[in-house]
């Protein structure tokens, strides 16, 4: 003979209980943390038949178009011919994701370090981080950047003797 109490730690659920919606939390609408962000670069990026056909090189200037919006984040798709580049600089109060989508560029900190990023390379960026980033090499570039919040301002910075990439004026 069965109490009450016995039958209620005997409850078993058929099936998987990871298939009852109230039993998990609501799948995120957008992404809200630093891997959250990153993972949606490297979804953007595997897709490249959505972001291929809008790659446009420009000689004069760095192309950029924004491809997507969301609360509190842009994601912005950029070319880079030979030669192009940002001069250093940071992205004020937004962090952000760079994924190197083609192509090579390299990064130069304010302190003078360098960093090679080719295809899939993935640089996170904290607010206030100072940068440059350049097309050094023979072939255009192609790169993906995610904002968050939103890119509002670049304040651009005078290079230091370490970053300076050609030599000063006598």
């Amino acid at each position: 003979m069965n109490s009450d109490t016995n039958i209620l730690s005997d409850v078993q659920i058929g099936g998987d209980p990871l298939g009852l919606p109230h039993l998990m939390p609501p799948p995120a609408a957008h992404p809200t943390t630093v891997a959250g962000f990153a993972g949606l670069a490297n979804a953007i990026a595997a897709d490249t038949a959505a972001w291929e056909p809008l790659v446009r090189y420009d000689a004069t200037t760095r192309w950029y178009h924004r491809l997507r919006t969301g609360p509190g984040y842009e994601v912005w798709l950029l070319s880079w011919v030979p030669g192009q580049g940002t001069g250093l600089h940071d992205h004020g109060r937004s962090s952000g994701v760079l994924t190197v989508l083609r192509g090579a560029l390299t990064e130069r900190s304010a302190g003078g370090a360098r960093r090679r990023l080719t295809p899939g390379d993935q640089r996170v960026i904290a607010p206030g981080y100072a940068h440059e980033i350049v097309n050094d090499g023979l072939e255009g570039a192609v790169s993906l950047h995610v904002y968050f919040p939103g890119l509002t301002e670049m304040p651009m910075h005078d290079p230091t003797p370490a970053t300076r990439t050609t030599a000063p004026a006598h």
